[in-house]
């Protein structure tokens, strides 16, 4: 008698429990946010980081270990979800940014009136999503947690209701997004036209013995539809237009969010499928994402350093072409996996990268939301004597702008720079690590150029605001606690990391994957 395969799989829970237990929490809050009164709002606030941070503990009990789960009977070593040690370091970073934002995000919910059940529960998952993805292996849960983990951003960034920037800002990540999914779901087609299957080392496989010359054309165009729909997600020039529009109408919260956690995403799934799903096209994808790294690191740092000082949210806007012009840089070392024999220590170089901006962009964003709740205009002339009114938060953000221009005492942004340059160089593509030497000095200039202004005297007739009431508050208003706290985690840890670097660069000697 023949064997029945089973048809139903034990589930490895303690596997799934970071992402799991961050989607249970979110419907926690919605749930609650039904019977709570208007005064107790905030508490949802208080779950929803809590929520946050135990998500992120138990990611401990993973360490050491590739626990996988959903695996196809017949071929045990092939599973949809695998918790590896890329997996888990990306969790923490998209665990750790989305604790972040949540902290930032429970004063912007009452001061904006914002609705505090909608914001928490989408917020929540899309840190859910963006938390299964990286331990994703098959381009449909890829796919699946991609759109989880944007869908909900959508929303986060249109929900100032009434607000025109937000809504326009709304609709254009929007309709990007719905493109690059779009591109990226017919490319995932062809592929799956071509190979049989869905799971990456199956197409992996499957790409490197195709029968029919139709369907190596089937695959070709597969592969560079689904680089294309990440590129989309990654803010990878020229699809990056939806960037600092959609950074000066979202919350500031969410604006830090999305440059830290959306790029993680991004990243993470541009890496999978790369690397681990399409290794036979390193010739193809290789030098592509080289140009792209190369046009989007110019294309970001040439747009900010154009920006007016004195234009409303060109602090905002300024961080946000910073973003495009560090997705560049995130973009090297992935780029040189596609033309070295040793894929692995390059992609530890973009995750000691990613790591590294995670901390000090979010910091950032953090003094930033702290000045824009007296200076709603967020002009970077509005932080000219900040060291003046708020020292501390003047020396935060000094010091995360030195670390994003790769300057002591900012000793993590210099190591992770040069880990990326070494990575280059080492790869072959002397010519990339000359644009990037090139961009790192345009950086140079309009960071410091912000850094100065914090430590100059205010002018003279600018004591007195602008007209609107909410910028006639005084500018010594007490920090609240949650946004002190946010500002201190991220100072903490980016000062801990240039004490030590080798926390961080040691996974780019190690193999990720």
């Amino acid at each position: 008698m023949s064997s029945i395969t089973p048809l139903v799989q034990s589930v490895d829970w303690v596997a799934l429990a970071p992402p799991t237990l961050t989607a249970a929490v979110a419907l926690v809050v919605l749930v609650a946010d039904l019977f709570l009164p208007a005064a107790r709002k905030p508490l949802l606030g208080w779950i929803a980081t809590a929520g946050l941070a135990v998500s992120a503990l138990l990611l401990l009990p993973l360490l050491g270990g590739g626990r996988r789960t959903f695996c196809l009977p017949a071929h045990p070593e092939v599973c949809s979800y695998v918790a590896d040690p890329f997996a888990l370091v990306i969790q923490f970073l998209v665990l750790g940014g989305a604790l972040l934002t949540a902290l930032l995000s429970i004063d912007t919910v009452r001061d904006q009136d914002l609705p505090a059940g909608e914001y928490w529960f989408l917020l929540l998952s899309s840190a859910a999503g963006a938390a299964l993805l990286p331990a994703s292996r098959d381009l449909a849960t890829l796919v699946i947690a991609l759109e989880v983990a944007s869908l909900p951003a959508f929303a986060l960034v249109g929900l100032r209701r009434g607000d025109r920037l937000s809504s326009e800002a709304a609709l254009k990540f929007f309709l990007s997004s719905v493109a690059a999914t779009a591109v990226m779901l017919l490319g995932v087609s062809f592929l799956y036209a071509a190979t049989g299957s869905l799971h990456l080392s199956q197409v992996a496989h499957g790409l490197t013995a195709l029968p029919d010359p139709r369907l190596a054309t089937l695959a070709s165009a597969g592969v560079a539809l689904t680089l294309v729909g990440f590129a989309f997600k990654t803010a990878a020039a020229p699809f990056h237009f939806w960037v600092p529009d959609t950074y000066v109408g979202a919350p500031l919260p969410i604006a830090g969010y999305l440059s830290v956690v959306g790029k993680a995403v991004g990243f993470s799934g541009l890496i999978l499928v790369t690397v681990q799903g399409f290794p036979s096209y390193a010739d193809v994808w290789g030098p592509a994402l080289a140009v792209l790294a190369a046009l989007t690191m110019t294309v970001g740092n040439v747009a900010a350093l154009r920006q007016d000082p004195r234009r409303a949210h060109s602090a905002v806007r300024l961080l946000a072409w910073s973003s495009v012009g560090q997705a560049g840089y995130l973009l090297v070392p992935i780029a040189a996996a596609g033309y070295t024999r040793d894929p692995a220590h390059a992609i530890g170089s973009t995750v000691a990268y990613a790591l590294m901006y995670a901390a000090v962009n979010l910091g950032a964003f953090a003094v930033a939301a702290l000045v824009a709740r007296t200076r709603p205009a967020n002009r970077i002339t509005d932080y000219r004597g900040l060291y003046a009114r708020r020292p501390l938060a003047a020396l935060a953000l000094g010091f995360f702008l030195l670390c994003l221009a790769g300057l002591p005492p900012g000793i993590i942004g210099l190591f992770a720079k040069v880990t990326v340059f070494s990575v280059a160089v080492d790869a072959g593509l002397a010519w990339l690590a000359v644009v990037m030497a090139v961009n790192v000095v345009i950086a140079l200039y309009y960071y410091l150029q912000w850094t100065t202004v914090l430590f100059r005297g205010a002018e003279a007739g600018a004591a007195a605001p602008e007209t609107a009431p909410a910028e006639e508050r005084p500018s010594r208003a007490g920090i609240p606690a949650p946004l002190a706290t946010a500002i201190a985690l991220a100072s903490v840890l980016g000062i801990a990391l240039s004490g030590a670097p080798q926390l961080v660069l040691r996974f780019a000697s190690g193999a990720l994957l």
